[in-house]
């Protein structure tokens, strides 16, 4: 009965840690979750007034597939002013969230076995969708020494003749590292070798990097433009999680053919939604100035108290809300009962069970030495998650 594409599937486990979370809350069990990628913030009041205004004035019908002329006029003037790339309404595309935009980008351009390049460690969902689009992920692991960004020289090595495409995620989900204007640069001169190859931008954390701005690629290498999507949304950066608004920007046929995809999956997003699209675009970024700057100080003291705990390596994320220790010293260890901490997951699963501390192992991101903890909580659950942590990785021999 279940299909064999399904059956391939596998699920999310940042989803999985979640729901195990909050399932032993709920039977009463003290837990401190530091595994969803979730700000622990509300949404701007004058983004959620916009909604308001939308209901009741009834606002309540089906916009365009593509999503509100509006709203994506906002976003090609948010574009140019904020990123300086020009990108006409017809060339984005709304959709019910960044991770619709990239499924659907897949779907778009991915034949069957088609190789799609992803740097490890990377998000959850990046092979499973390329699998879902009837191609091949390939995963390239780059190295805590290089802060787990790809290398051009990685890159050349990892193209071949079945290469269709390339995702990159900058800042970084589940690392927080952020590609610099020399990195980004030299990985477009390799790429313009190989005309052929379609380059996924995920740039959802745009809002959330603490040395300098973000920098896309196409910053560096307009010439690029022509075979790139970009993909961004609101989610992180407004506290808009629940409101599933994303948009992809790229090559008209690109978009028209998602377009397409979108009218027969799932048609465009919220009504309301959009409305409040177009309020985040158009009023006040204070929020998200003062959200970037409690992510900051977040990070600078969860750095600072991992590198005190013994056998814990990190380096300092440059953005998103993600920090990505190496906890490979840890893997073989023994717990007090006795069992054996084989992998990440395990190390994830009794830090759960027995100390109340929910992160995401880092089996689930291509990469078994590393363990991913979400700053999207509060200093008060970051200090007491440090303390369970250290307890946790103290108790075992």
């Amino acid at each position: 009965m279940i299909s064999n594409r399904a059956k391939e599937l596998s699920s999310s486990q940042t989803l999985k840690i979640t729901a195990k979370a909050k399932e032993l809350a709920r039977q009463g069990v003290s837990v401190i979750s530091l595994s969803a990628g979730e700000p622990d913030f509300k949404t701007a009041p004058h983004i959620c007034n916009a909604a308001i205004e939308a209901i009741t004035e009834g606002f309540h019908g089906y916009t365009m597939n593509t999503g509100m002329p509006e709203l994506r006029e906002a976003v090609a003037a948010k574009l140019k002013r904020e990123n300086k790339l020009d990108y006409q309404p017809y060339e984005i595309i709304l959709s019910n969230g960044a991770k619709q935009s990239i499924g659907f980008a897949l779907l778009a351009t991915i034949n069957p076995k088609d190789e799609v390049l992803i740097p490890a460690p990377y998000w959850v969902s990046y092979p499973e969708m390329v699998k879902m689009a009837d191609g091949t992920p390939v995963t390239i692991k780059t190295t805590f020494a290089n802060n787990y960004k790809l290398t051009p020289k990685q890159l050349k090595e990892s193209i071949t003749r079945k290469t269709k495409g390339l995702i990159l995620c900058s800042p970084s989900n589940p690392t927080g590292a952020c590609y610099t204007k020399n990195e980004l640069k030299e990985l477009a001169d390799v790429l313009s070798e190989h005309p052929d190859i379609i380059i996924f931008s995920d740039e959802i954390y745009e809002y959330i990097t603490f040395e300098g701005d973000h920098v896309s690629i196409l910053n560096v290498a307009p010439a690029l433009k022509d075979r790139t999507i970009l993909v961004n949304g609101f989610s992180k950066g407004f506290a808009m999680t629940g409101w599933r608004l994303g948009y992809a920007a790229g090559p008209k046929p690109v978009i028209d053919a998602i377009a397409k995809i979108q009218s027969q999956e799932t048609s465009a997003p919220s009504s309301i939604s959009q409305k409040a699209g177009i309020a985040a675009y158009t009023g006040s970024m204070k929020q998200v100035s003062d959200m970037r700057q409690a992510f900051k100080e977040r990070r600078n003291f969860l750095v600072n108290e991992l590198r005190s705990i013994e056998g814990v390596d990190c380096f300092v994320p440059s953005g998103a809300f993600y920090i990505f220790p190496d906890i490979s010293r840890f893997l073989g260890k023994k717990t007090p009962d006795g069992d054996k901490i084989k992998t990440s997951t395990d190390l994830c699963i009794y830090l759960l069970e027995k100390h109340g501390l929910a992160t995401v192992p880092g089996d689930a991101f291509g990469e078994p030495g590393g363990l991913r903890i979400s700053y999207a909580a509060s200093m008060e659950n970051l200090k007491e998650g440090m303390i369970r942590l250290k307890n946790g990785l103290s108790s075992l021999s």
